[in-house]
């Protein structure tokens, strides 16, 4: 399963750069593939495993924030692997050349 998650912080200022890197360090640490960019961060894992580390990243920021919106996109496919990478490389095969990233 891929889990793309954004946490936004409402009422700490306009730099989220702090909140964001307690975020990744959460992510990080769990040893789970995932990988961040600019509005949010992908995770590939089981179902129970990457709702655990977005709950621990909510809680984490809502320590410092009155208030967040946390949003969730999930694609869920059951029986492919390693689509953190592959998903992408099969566009890339049927565009001929590499994306941008």
């Amino acid at each position: 399963m891929l889990a793309e998650f954004s946490i936004i912080p409402i009422g700490i200022g306009e730099s989220m750069g702090d909140q964001i890197a307690k975020v990744l360090k959460i992510v990080d640490d769990s040893g789970l593939p995932y990988k961040a960019n600019p509005m949010g961060t992908v995770v590939e894992g089981k179902w129970d495993e990457v709702m655990t580390i977005i709950k621990k990243c909510h809680q984490e920021v809502m320590r410092n924030s009155p208030r967040i919106v946390t949003s969730i996109s999930i694609d869920d496919r059951p029986g492919k692997p390693n689509r953190i990478t592959e998903k992408l490389k099969s566009v890339e095969k049927r565009l001929g050349k590499k994306v941008k990233k």
